[in-house]
């Protein structure tokens, strides 16, 4: 009879650690679809959202890729699980040509090389898809991401959009990044283009839609340190 109490003391015990377990990790997660507006810059607002580059809603979709590596998002680790992995969703979302123009080399992924794609409707939240190279994944530096948030950008402006979703990707493709500091540098790349292009219009150089909102597209477990760094940036565009 003592063993029997003994035996559901510990069981309770090891219950309890677990549900422990499950109230701490689901505190360290965002509930996909979710979205906050962090701040605003030039009248832009700066939104971060829950959801992956495939269903995201917006004109256009930006996503980063490395220069090609076999199985690169598919192994898991270093890149995230397939039910985690936006690149995954997206490749999914286009029937794997994601894949198969990256391993022809139709799109290298050099470092600030760009395609535009135009799936078929209803294929992915938005109906444009900008892909941005990285470069080789060995030489990646977070820095770089404000280049890219420049060049997503100008070619949003050049498109005629006044709403685009900008996915970096890192984490996806398996580069243990810092996402504070990757959301700030993307948010400062964006604006500091997007400031650019504001003076060549004033000074009658160009034209262009102005943008309305900017929507950075973050995982469930990197929402809130993402939107640290994109606080932070947002104070110092100030």
């Amino acid at each position: 009879m003592k063993s029997l109490q003994l035996f559901k003391q510990a069981f309770l015990a090891v219950a309890l650690l677990l549900a422990i377990g499950t109230v701490s990790a689901q505190e360290k997660t965002t509930a996909i679809g979710t979205s906050k507006i962090w701040g605003t810059v030039e009248g832009v607002a700066v939104e971060g959202l829950v959801q992956g580059p495939s269903a995201a809603k917006s004109e256009l979709q930006v996503a980063c890729v490395f220069e090609y590596t076999e199985g690169d998002i598919f192994n898991s680790p270093p890149a995230l699980p397939a039910m985690l992995n936006g690149l995954v969703h997206l490749d999914d979302a286009l029937n794997h040509q994601l894949t198969e123009l990256r391993k022809s080399g139709k799109f290298s992924g050099h470092a600030l090389e760009t395609v535009l794609l135009t799936p078929a409707k209803g294929g992915l939240g938005a109906p444009k898809l900008l892909l941005i190279g990285l470069g080789d994944r060995n030489k990646f530096t977070s820095e770089l991401m404000i280049q890219v948030g420049s060049v997503a950008t100008r070619e949003a402006l050049r498109l005629g959009v006044s709403h685009f979703s900008f996915a970096s990707d890192l984490k996806d493709a398996g580069i243990d990044s810092p996402t504070a500091k990757v959301a700030g540098y993307v948010t400062q790349g964006i604006f500091e283009a997007y400031r650019s292009e504001l003076w060549f219009k004033n000074q009658k150089l160009t034209t262009f839609k102005p943008l309305k909102k900017v929507t950075l597209l973050a995982g469930p477990a990197f929402f809130e340190v993402a939107g640290q760094g994109i606080n932070e940036a947002i104070l110092n565009l100030k």
